[in-house]
């Protein structure tokens, strides 16, 4: 009979524990999302959306400055549908060896009140060269 007594007991605990899972994970989720957009999907955007963003796209032909005294790199991120609509994008960090017009590169930032990205990781695409070969047998 004791057992019948126990039981609301251990039903509260369950949901409280579960309650807390719950949230932890809700919590967990909303701080670490990241928005993953092309150019322009970003522009269309409002700045307070793209808080945490994960931009992709080409790098522009003109505009690429190195930044001076250090490592680091200012250009402009085209869509890669669309040429026409591009972003500024700066970077201070250590920019890959396969960074250079014409690449596709992902980075990941922020907008800044000047409408310049600001970003803090910027990854390019595996260029070609590294893919398999075709040989003929």
């Amino acid at each position: 009979m004791t057992r019948s007594k126990n039981t609301p007991l251990y039903l509260t605990a369950f949901l409280l524990f579960l309650g807390g899972v719950g949230y932890l994970c809700w919590s967990g989720f909303s701080e670490n999302s990241i928005y993953f957009l092309n150019v322009a999907e970003a522009r269309t955007l409002s700045p307070d959306k793209l808080v945490n963003a994960r931009l992709f796209g080409t790098v522009a032909a003109e505009g690429m400055e190195k930044q001076a005294g250090g490592a680091g790199v200012v250009f402009r991120l085209e869509d890669k549908d669309n040429a026409a609509q591009t972003i500024q994008v700066a970077y201070s960090g250590v920019v890959p060896d396969t960074f250079k017009a014409g690449a596709e590169v992902i980075v990941e930032g922020a907008i800044k009140p000047d409408g310049r990205f600001a970003a803090k990781t910027l990854m390019t695409k595996c260029p070609s060269k590294y893919q398999k070969e075709n040989r003929k047998s």
